[in-house]
């Protein structure tokens, strides 16, 4: 039963609690107000949405005895074996006339053991132990709910709060296991700090292994994890996050079975790796190992200082129905909207009823499942622009108009879940962190519950990598446009945080390239060995897939994106095995082994972005305030800016170098000339352990000269030549 119901709430009494809107307390909205004045007009809307918030958690203090216990449901629903041997089993099934529980425990005999109906579309069943006091269903048991409808019809099903799911080799079919062994997996490591910088590798566990099949846990512990820290390699990197992976299988035809989208379970998963990051709606898969095998793959990443977020998928389910959370309990609604306000047109799945009290229980506990019994560490919400509106952001542009962002277009049920899900996250977790992925530029998503905003850390700046994939496409080199460039970068919203990424799964799955295969596409096949000549093609495509990823990380928001093999220009694409394809893995895997390789040009790629992620370590510049840019030059493609206390210097002119560019700095010079601030070079593109021509001696030394120049009282010359990007820092007095 929906919650407001069972409390005996219904919306015409919200409706008049919310008729004197100016009395709700929003406690900081006049800063968020502060900080944008054209906000002002919704103020009510602000107001409207924290009521809507507090009206919800004061209903689950009420009922349930608060947020903390309400979000722990995954300890009651499911089954769950006692302390004196027997089972409890829970599941909420509104639509059932009858509830049954069967598996290898009873020979699969379909209704030797019913559960007794609750209220609220609850039921429940409690088995005794063996004489031996044993339990009746052991570890690794097969099991499964059946569900007589209200039609008559009987129905096996998985349950949502299934731990562990299993799918034979070349079958359709999911076995829910029942996950309980005698001696699990104590995470031996603490959760690493919350960073000023995040930094994330962004992976997928099933396709991180140059082998053609699906890889494991086991490999992504010891193989890939080792590779990801000597990124980060300064000894501080609990700034690395691991967007991690796991991954939530698609049995049906249709969807490969290394998708990326959700079945029924919200405990399952799906995936990539955050700070290492993993994509989930559900229980845990058996293609890429057991549980335990999870618990020990974050654990090790702890140890590390690497933090592993999850990739969970909130904003909708697939349409399959036995592993699945579509049509449970023989409806068409249980956990989703009925009729057209519970599918999504353009995706072809389901909606979730973010205002029903069962849907919230849930989700909720699927967040609080996967960091209390696995470790991560926070998590990247998949399809927010989806949840945000009723029309799903589809057909719609978003021109930056505020009215876009308020009004009756807004799904403030599912707003007004992501609040919730954010303040108990970061009330429960205060180190964890929340990102969204959201392509609208909703005002206050990033801002926190207190202000009136949904609470996420960060959104992910969507708008960049597609400006990137453009512009190779579109574009000449001459007719780049640095000021176009430049406005992508720092097109956000002030105290919003951003994580800014040149490429991610999205760009290279099927259908599209790497940007290294968009530089260099055929010629990687025959032209990366330094045993072959430098072609032009190539040493274009070197070049600027260093300076792509330089100017994104620097500029481009308050932290950073990789995805999987992509720090080491990885050729071609993603592609998962599927009938179009004939069930191939050959770009269903990442070839580590190029990198690794000193006969070919992989490994400068790679070394250039080890040492941008640890200069970054080293001064910080994603957590200093925006770059003050002084100079986006058309006719010299020269784009140069400061951030961080260090001086960015690019030139995408094709064929210009320039000597004694005159660039703006802010650290001054004094007349006469007697005191002048030193800069040195920090990193260069052209470096030859970078695959570059070695143009520049980094003995050089630079000197401030008290010359106003571009907006800033001072200024100083740099040699910079065609197809480089100069990081100079400030190293003394002099």
């Amino acid at each position: 039963m929906d919650g407001k119901k069972a409390l005996g709430v219904h919306h015409t009494d919200m409706d008049d609690k919310m008729a004197d809107i100016d009395d709700v307390l929003v406690p900081e909205l006049h800063k968020l107000l502060e900080q944008d004045s054209y906000l002002v007009p919704y103020k009510k809307d602000f107001q409207r949405r924290y009521a809507l918030l507090q009206e919800r958690l004061k209903n689950i203090e009420g009922c349930e005895g608060g947020l903390e216990k309400f979000s722990r449901s995954y300890q009651s629903f499911g089954i769950h074996s006692k302390p004196d041997g027997g089972i409890y089993c829970k599941e909420w099934v509104p639509g059932a006339e009858a509830v049954f529980l069967t598996g290898d425990f009873n020979g699969w005999n379909p209704f030797s053991h019913p559960y007794r109906r609750l209220d609220f579309g609850k039921w429940e069943l409690h088995i005794p132990p063996n004489e031996d006091k044993s339990p009746v269903i052991h570890h690794g048991s097969k099991i499964k709910v059946v569900i007589k409808s209200k039609s008559g019809e009987v129905i096996y099903r998985i349950s949502p709060w299934a731990k562990y799911v299993i799918q034979e080799e070349k079958s359709v079919v999911y076995d829910w296991v029942h996950w309980e062994p005698a001696h699990p997996y104590k995470q031996q490591h603490e959760h690493p700090r919350r960073p000023k910088s995040v930094r994330i590798y962004e992976a997928h566990v099933g396709i991180a292994s140059p082998e053609g099949k699906i890889a494991s846990y086991k490999n992504f512990t010891y193989n890939v994890l080792p590779k990801i820290k000597d990124l980060d390699n300064l000894g501080r990197s609990s700034r690395m996050g691991l967007l991690s992976v796991h991954m939530q299988f698609i049995p049906r035809p249709k969807h490969a079975c290394l998708n990326w989208l959700n079945t029924n379970q919200v405990h399952k998963n799906k995936g990539r790796i955050l700070a290492v990051c993993v994509q989930a709606l559900g229980s845990l898969h058996s293609r890429y190992g057991a549980p335990d095998d999870l618990k020990e793959l974050v654990d090790v990443a702890h140890s590390m200082g690497i933090m592993v977020l999850l990739d969970v998928v909130h904003s909708h389910a697939s349409k399959n129905s036995e592993d699945g959370l579509n049509q449970f309990d023989g409806t068409n609604s249980c956990f989703f909207h009925d009729g057209p306000r519970g599918t999504h047109d353009l995706w072809d799945s389901r909606l979730f009823d973010y205002s029903n009290w069962e849907v919230m229980r849930f989700l909720l506990s699927n967040l609080r499942w996967w960091i209390e019994e696995y470790g991560f560490d926070g998590f990247r919400f998949d399809g927010v622009t989806s949840m945000l509106y009723h029309h799903h952001g589809i057909g719609c542009g978003f021109s930056g108009d505020y009215n876009e962002y308020f009004g009756l277009q807004v799904d403030e049920d599912s707003l007004v879940y992501l609040m919730l899900a954010n303040h108990m996250v970061h009330t429960l977790y205060p180190e964890c962190i929340t990102i969204a992925e959201d392509v609208s530029g909703m005002p206050a998503l990033c801002s926190p519950t207190f202000q009136g905003g949904c609470g996420f850390d960060y959104r992910l700046a969507m708008a960049v990598p597609d400006k990137w994939i453009q512009i190779l496409k579109e574009r000449k080199d001459e007719d780049w446009n640095m000021g176009d460039i430049v406005h992508t970068l720092t097109n956000r919203r002030y105290s919003e945080k951003c994580i800014a990424y040149a490429e991610s799964h999205d760009q290279a799955l099927v259908g599209d390239k790497t940007l290294a295969f968009w530089l260099m596409d055929a010629e990687m096949y025959t032209n990366m060995s330094v045993a072959s000549p430098l072609t032009a093609v190539i040493d274009r495509g070197i070049q600027l897939h260093k300076m792509i990823r330089l100017i994104t990380h620097a500029l481009g928001g308050e932290g950073y994106l990789n995805f999987i093999g992509n720090e080491f220009g990885h050729p071609e694409w993603l592609d998962f095995p599927r009938k179009g394809n004939n069930e191939s893995y050959h770009y269903a895997r990442r070839q580590f082994h190029l990198a690794d390789d000193q006969v070919l040009r992989y490994r400068f790629l790679y070394a250039f972005d080890r040492d941008m992620n640890n200069l970054e370590e080293k001064c910080g510049w994603l957590s200093a305030s925006p770059a003050f840019i002084s100079t986006k030059h058309e006719g010299d493609k020269i784009i140069a800016f400061e951030r961080g206390n260090l001086l960015f210097v690019f030139n995408f002119h094709p064929y210009k170098s320039f000597t004694g560019y005159r660039l703006a700095v802010n650290a001054p010079g004094k007349y006469p000339y007697i005191i002048w601030f030193k800069y040195m070079i920090a990193l260069d593109t052209d470096a030859s352990e970078y695959g570059g021509h070695q143009r520049i001696n980094h003995k050089t030394e630079f000197f401030s000269e008290n010359i106003p120049y571009n907006n800033r009282s001072n200024s100083l010359l740099v040699y910079i030549p065609c197809r480089v990007a100069l990081v100079l820092q400030s190293v003394e007095n002099y």
